[in-house]
């Protein structure tokens, strides 16, 4: 008994749902053994007496040829629906939350480094504290981070049950920075995922208590950790700050720009290292040039908030760990910083 000679002698029994059970596909699983033909009719369940003459007619036109029959009559179910390839839509992404504690956020940030960003963070911050202001100072230039050593704060947080954070405190701030978990002579080599890891820790995972404002010190340019500060905090605005060299304001435009993009107001720009004033003769000196930082803050419609002198007493008070709002509060650059923290504090933004 050939294969051929069954499907022929099956061809002649009809499917009720069309064709014959050969053609409609209900024929399936056949085996031919000597005269021995198996095979299964893989019907709708709801048409179940129906076939029951088709098996009948099949069995009848196998023993015709001179075959024996094994029929099995199955129901087949629904075939399951293919699965759903489309990627998809990822839940909506949390936007900005408020760090608990926290009235407002303000952001210190340069187009390049070397103007003076850090040094103006730690004295602003100094001086809302002097105007009565409860004040958090977080680090966050992750590469360069120097407010441990303007702050003169030393030693590592602690951290009680091994997810909350203490910062620490000096000259009526409350500090956190990258600087303290690591050497002073030791290099942060990390990629963008850890650098926004990090700050989001430092400023979910401290405990800041209540603070009017947290200034935050950015690292220069436009990249990660200014990104991740907008998209994780509702950073109520930014104060930049350049020198009046053209160089330094070109980076300054696109910091401002980056801003801009992610809807976080300037408050206001400073410009640093102005002027110089001899200390012998008293000769003044615009090393960097002058008015530039004027000119772009008028340009954009923000104040200029201060003009802040190139001084070696600015910058040895930083070296030695009390910035000069703290070390020599009488002098006229506390007060070029006083001056401010009086215009943001005025202003509802400090």
């Amino acid at each position: 008994m050939t294969r051929e000679q069954v499907l022929d002698a099956l061809k002649g029994v009809n499917d009720p749902a069309g064709g014959n059970i050969v053609s409609s596909g209900t024929m399936r699983a056949l085996n031919v053994d000597g005269t021995s033909v198996r095979f299964v009719l893989e019907i709708d369940p709801k048409r179940a007496q129906s076939y029951e003459a088709v098996k009948s007619q099949a069995e009848s036109a196998l023993a015709a040829i001179g075959a024996s029959a094994n029929i099995v009559m199955t129901a087949h179910s629904t075939p399951a629906a293919p699965p759903d390839l489309k990627p998809k839509s990822a839940a909506a992404p949390k936007g900005p939350e408020k760090i608990p504690g926290v009235d407002r956020i303000l952001a210190v940030a340069s187009g390049k480094g070397g103007v003076g960003k850090s040094t103006v963070s730690a004295n602003l911050a100094c001086a809302l504290a002097a105007e009565g202001r409860r004040v958090g100072l977080l680090d966050a230039d992750v590469y360069g981070p120097s407010q441990p050593r303007m702050l003169g704060v030393s030693g590592r947080p602690s951290s009680p049950d091994g997810k909350t954070i203490l910062p620490l405190r000096n000259h009526g701030v409350t500090m956190m920075s990258i600087g303290l978990m690591t050497n002073d002579d030791q290099a942060v080599v990390w990629r963008g995922p850890m650098l926004m890891g990090a700050l989001q820790q430092m400023m979910t995972q401290v405990q800041w208590g209540a603070l009017d404002v947290l200034i935050v010190d950015l690292p220069p340019g436009t990249g990660d950790v200014q990104m991740t500060l907008a998209q994780k905090a509702p950073v109520d605005g930014a104060v930049i700050v350049s020198t009046p060299q053209d160089i330094a304001l070109l980076d300054a435009r696109k910091g401002i720009d980056m801003f801009k993009q992610m809807n976080v107001p300037i408050h206001g720009m400073i410009e640093n290292m102005s002027t110089h004033i001899c200390s012998n003769c008293g000769h003044v000196e615009h090393t960097f040039g002058h008015g530039g930082v004027a000119a772009e803050a008028e340009k954009l419609g923000v104040p200029l908030l201060a003009e802040i002198p190139l001084d070696l007493q600015i910058r040895m008070a930083a070296d030695g760990g009390a910035p000069i709002v703290t070390s020599q509060p009488d002098s006229p650059q506390t007060e070029a910083f006083r001056k401010v923290a009086r215009a943001l504090i005025d202003g509802g933004n400090a």
